[in-house]
């Protein structure tokens, strides 16, 4: 008898100990929102954006399987953004509006539009190259055209052709240094004239373009007869020339050189932080409100070998494989916490043609080999950018990568939304998702007299506490007789603090008082729970509960 008792008290004794342990980390572990940082809110146009991009030369390649290899293996590492050339001189190389057939000109360029789109890739497409119509002199095939109008045409027409599939689009490159602008007096004035040109007929072809400044090649020089002009110098006389008003995002070159990312900037050295620099000048005349993308960055990993490669030789300097790997991964993730102004981190390169050979520097910036062997960078950037985005506690643009929208929607540029810029819908079954960790979720958005529903599923399912249609679909009406802009909608209460799929579907129901379908979907705002109190009461009754069964076990091992 007296062992049943010992028994019982001892499983009692630690079923008590487990209960209690079960509250204390059910405790332990609930996320407290005060110690939890939010991602900082990055309300700059373009900013909110997967910054993961690289350069391609698939204008270059001639066999197909090569093309598809090198952009599935891109997307297969997380990378989100192709910076493209698009050369006129190959689009209308006899004469403005002929184009070769199906196998060259547009038929090239749309196959290659194709196969990015395809893969979930962005473009940004660089625009230059005239053909040799368009001038005097010949002598370089980079020299900028004798009539801007006939570029500002090429434009007009590069983006009426691809509307709402390339929305990035650069205007030259490097027209600081002599090579890009054809052997010639760089001249920043004259460059403006050429953005504002291109600018104007861009926003012609479709007002929601998005128009970036041509790349500056990071230099110190400064020759009398302004062969290759400092960039800094360049970028200060293109702000005097009135180039504000006719780009949206500026472009830079960032290069690492020998120098960790984070090397503090200064005007007399070459290192990624130079960037900086560019910046204040943006801010000096006001233009702070803009992004920076990044066209060309990355650190250059030529052998250590000063026979085949002296220090003289090396332009970009060198540091080793796995420097570049840790530099180019620390540098994004150094910019996008300290720097809301960055946006898109374009490595140079991704995989090349064979135009570069193993004896040239420009042969070790490659992210994967010629023959598609992947380097060290490639694995970095793959650990880095593949996991899906999930959206965190705080405010979310609807560029933010956790957001993914199908077809049905467009990307409207529009001042008075939050960050510049909206998507919008006016087709039934138009759907978007939003993955999101925490416990609260609800919608920015424009809400108008011609404004639809829009139904709302978490996790495959109806959403409770929000109204529900005919057919039992949980729904939000966006429709106000007064038209609000950055209107917030409560969506989601009590989730919990897990990963969560939100879906939005524009219905093919309006509210009755309605003009439209038309529905908004401008930024997310994330929330966690609250922390629950101290469960004191449970946690003292339990221990007192332990104590008491201690004590008798005590007793019923010290009377035997």
């Amino acid at each position: 008898m007296r062992r049943v008792r010992i028994s019982a008290v001892v499983l009692g004794l630690l079923l008590i100990l487990a209960t209690l342990g079960g509250i204390l980390f059910h405790f332990a572990s609930a996320v407290d929102p005060a110690e939890v940082q939010s991602a900082p809110v990055r309300a700059i146009p373009n900013t909110d954006v997967n910054p993961y991009g690289a350069n391609f030369f698939l204008e270059r390649e001639v066999e197909e399987w090569k093309r598809e290899k090198t952009v599935q293996m891109a997307r297969e590492a997380g990378i989100g953004w192709a910076k493209q050339h698009f050369v006129w001189a190959d689009i209308e190389p006899k004469r403005k509006g002929i184009s070769p057939d199906e196998t060259g000109g547009w038929g090239k360029y749309d196959q290659i539009v194709d196969l990015y789109e395809r893969y979930g890739l962005q473009i940004i497409a660089r625009l230059d190259r005239p053909p040799d119509w368009t001038r005097q002199d010949n002598t370089y095939p980079e020299r900028p055209p004798d009539d801007f109008n006939d570029y500002g045409d090429f434009v007009y027409e590069f983006v009426k052709r691809y509307q709402g599939r390339v929305r990035y689009i650069q205007i030259w490159n490097e027209p600081n240094i002599f090579p890009e602008w054809g052997d010639q007096e760089v001249n920043p004035a004259q460059y403006v004239e050429l953005l504002k040109v291109a600018y104007q007929r861009a926003k012609e072809a479709d007002p929601n373009v998005y128009v970036l400044s041509a790349p500056l090649a990071v230099t110190l020089e400064e020759f009398p007869i302004r062969r290759n002009l400092n960039d800094l110098v360049f970028l200060e006389e293109m702000y005097q020339a009135g180039a504000k008003d006719y780009f949206d995002i500026l472009s830079s070159n960032a290069f690492g050189f020998e120098y960790p990312p984070d090397d503090p900037p200064d005007p007399g050295v070459l290192n990624f932080s130079r960037v900086l620099l560019q910046r204040e000048i943006m801010e000096k005349y006001g233009d702070a409100q803009k992004p920076i993308w990044f066209n060309e960055y990355g650190w250059n990993a030529a052998p250590d070998d000063p026979l085949n490669f002296p220090e003289e030789e090396l332009p970009w300097k060198r540091v080793d494989e796995e420097q570049q790997a840790e530099y180019t991964l620390r540098g994004i993730e150094e910019a996008r916490a300290n720097w809301p102004w960055a946006g898109v981190f374009n490595i140079w390169y991704f995989r090349q043609v064979g135009h570069f050979s193993p004896d040239q520097p420009e042969y070790y910036f490659r992210v994967v080999d010629v023959d598609f062997t992947p380097r060290r960078l490639y694995y970095a950037v793959k650990d880095a950018a593949v996991a899906p985005t999930v959206a965190g506690a705080g405010h979310c643009e609807e560029t933010n990568p956790a957001v993914v929208a199908n077809s049905g929607w467009q990307a409207v540029i529009e001042l008075r939304a939050s960050g510049e810029a909206h998507l919008v819908s006016e087709s039934p079954g138009a759907s978007l998702s939003f993955i999101f960790k925490g416990d609260e979720v609800s919608l920015l958005t424009r809400r108008d007299s011609q404004a639809g529903r829009l139904l709302v599923t978490l996790d495959g399912r109806d959403v409770a506490g929000l109204p529900v249609d005919e057919k039992g679909r949980s729904f939000i009406d966006l429709y106000d007789p007064k038209t609000q802009w950055q209107a917030w909608v409560p969506l989601v209460n009590g989730a919990g603090n897990g990963r969560h799929v939100l879906r939005l579907t524009v219905s093919e129901e309006s509210n009755p008082a309605s003009a439209g379908y038309r529905c908004s979907v401008d930024a997310f705002e994330v929330a966690l729970a609250p922390r629950p109190p101290f469960p004191y009461i449970p946690v003292a009754a339990l221990g007192l509960g332990a104590l008491a069964a201690t004590w008798l076990l005590y007793r019923e091992l010290r009377s035997r």
